[in-house]
């Protein structure tokens, strides 16, 4: 079990090859409803970078193991870090649990942090401290900024 947060929710931070398969379905499923199913995107959500060896899946649970929000944290090939498939599940937005998700692994890397926001999120994570660095392109029809923090 991981830190228990001020939300009463528990922080793991996992690698693939530790996770039960309970676990995993889990967030799986919760990326497939929001990403595939909410967002109408048919796309491979689930793909090899999850199971890089250096991959992280950092999430928020409920004591009983229900995901409330979800990330992973990639090693990119020039060293810094990208941070990718943020998601919280519907009954938990609201709360800014991604921010805090985001901030506590932002805390922990040294280096430079990218990721590809949704466009109509850039105000959420420039208040996180990443700034655009590059131009607008459109990703499974949804338009995306590159943004970065050094």
């Amino acid at each position: 079990m991981g830190q228990l947060t001020p939300q009463g929710l528990v922080l793991h931070d996992r690698l693939l090859a530790d996770m039960d398969a309970v676990t995993l379905h889990r967030l799986l499923k919760l990326r497939c409803e929001v990403f595939v199913v909410e967002q109408d995107c048919v796309y491979a959500d689930v793909d090899d970078r999850d199971a890089e060896p250096l991959t992280r899946h950092v999430w928020l649970a409920t004591p009983t193991g229900e995901p409330a929000t979800y990330l992973r944290r990639l090693a990119e090939p020039d060293g810094a870090t990208r941070l990718g498939r943020v998601v919280t599940a519907p009954a938990w937005r609201g709360r800014r649990l991604a921010a805090h998700l985001l901030t506590t692994v932002m805390a922990d890397v040294d280096g430079p942090v990218v990721l590809d926001a949704q466009s109509h999120l850039r105000a959420f994570y420039e208040g996180l401290g990443l700034t655009v660095s590059g131009p607008e392109f459109m990703e499974d029809g949804i338009p995306h900024l590159p943004m970065r923090r050094d």
